[in-house]
């Protein structure tokens, strides 16, 4: 594939023309220099080289430079990313690659930091207009506070920042936000009530040593099972009902009663 195919690829794959490294560090906010640092180390793949020699970017890099970004905000060394990274695949898609870091920010501890106006937008990687800030307190992301600061939950700021460029309206995300958390709890209910039930008979110790074990491998499996159920109901939704089946217009189908 040439040069001007796989950028036309870029563009139409991704709903958006290709980045420079310029334009990709500011979307990441870290600077070009860390870029550069991160490709020299195989942490983002190369760019595509197009006309006058330009180095273009799209959305692989976007998310792996996310992932990147989050795996050391996390307290990871670099050579413990580095192995991160290689072990992951290789076709690993720009969707893909955001389940990863969703999955590796949920170990987040929660930590509300208050800074000024300029840290938040430097945090957020953009601009914020007052629309946007007005919908992250709506989404209890950012809230004011005193002398023009501003409280930012950092476990939740990049997930409220994504969400400003969704072409949902306020209503249907803090609805969705809503059954989100209102199935979460009930699921971590029912499991911990399993839990309990499966080491009651067992030491302080062995509690403890599952604990720690399950805690992991139920947040994957909780998150595997999601994603794949998700995609089955968009499947669905994105091609529409089978025209074929039943006729459902008749008495038999009437749930009005």
């Amino acid at each position: 594939m040439g040069e001007t195919a796989i950028l036309l690829h870029m563009t139409t794959d991704a709903g958006q023309t290709p980045l420079t490294i310029d334009e990709l560090a500011a979307r990441a906010g870290v600077t070009v220099r860390t870029v550069r640092f991160y490709g020299s180390k195989g942490l983002l793949p190369p760019p595509v080289i197009g006309p006058r020699r330009v180095g273009h970017y799209g959305p692989e890099h976007v998310a792996r430079l996310a992932l990147v970004e989050e795996l050391q905000q996390q307290g990871m060394t670099l050579a413990a990313i580095e192995r991160y990274v290689r072990q992951l695949p290789a076709d690993l898609s720009p969707h893909d690659l955001a389940i990863h870091r969703a999955v590796v920010a949920s170990w987040a501890p929660d930590t509300v930091d208050t800074v000024s106006r300029r840290e938040l937008e430097r945090r957020a990687g953009r601009p914020l207009t007052s629309e946007d800030l007005q919908r992250l307190a709506a989404m209890n992301v950012v809230m004011p506070a005193d002398d023009g600061a501003f409280r930012v939950d950092s476990g939740l700021l990049r997930l409220g920042v994504q969400l400003l460029d969704v072409p949902l309206s306020q209503e249907a995300i803090l609805a969705a936000r809503k059954v989100l958390i209102e199935h979460s709890r009930a699921a971590a209910h029912e499991l911990s009530q399993l839990l309990r039930g499966e080491v009651a008979e067992r030491d302080a110790q062995d509690v403890k040593f599952l604990s720690a074990h399950m805690h992991p491998l139920v947040v994957q499996a909780l998150l595997t099972t999601f994603q794949r159920s998700l995609r089955e109901e968009l499947g669905e939704w994105v091609s529409g009902p089978d025209v074929s089946g039943p006729d459902v217009s008749g008495s038999d189908a009437d749930v009005s009663r």
